[in-house]
């Protein structure tokens, strides 16, 4: 097995703030990425953020569980970092940058790093980071649209 390093890029007219809080957003997901489900394991009765460490199950609109991932950075409004904790490739480890682009908006850098991966898979993970950057961006962009 090999390893794969991908990035995949897009714009969002909205803040970097914005689309930072989609990502925490579990309730958001399914309305812009592939999944159903997003579901942070904290305390049961706690009502809190997200924070460095906290686990997340992500399923998949069949409801079978993908994977859990376990946030392991978070810098408000410029990155969020996660590894994937179970699933079928544990050597899964991602990053959101966001940075403020000159002509307004956020520009959006997701990237992802498997130590193993098999080469025939490349390609659908390649397209699939790309399709997810792309969809975050336009939820984003769509809700600033709504609120205007």
């Amino acid at each position: 097995m090999s390893s794969l390093t991908i990035t995949a890029s897009s714009h969002s007219s909205a803040s970097a703030a914005l689309v930072y809080a989609a990502l925490l957003d579990a309730e958001s997901w399914p309305a812009w990425s592939a999944y159903a489900d997003i579901e942070w394991d904290v305390p049961v009765r706690v009502d809190r953020p997200a924070r460095v460490d906290d686990l997340r199950t992500i399923r998949s609109r069949t409801g079978r569980v993908c994977c859990r991932e376990r946030v392991v950075e978070m810098v408000p409004d410029q990155r969020f970092s996660y590894e994937q904790a179970a699933g079928l490739l544990t050597s899964h480890r991602g990053s959101v940058d966001l940075a403020r682009a000159s002509h307004g908006g956020t520009d959006i850098t997701w990237s992802a790093t498997y130590r193993h991966t098999l080469p025939l898979l490349d390609t659908p993970r390649r397209r699939r980071l790309q399709v997810w950057v792309h969809d975050l961006a336009s939820y984003a962009s769509s809700v600033v649209s709504r609120n205007s």
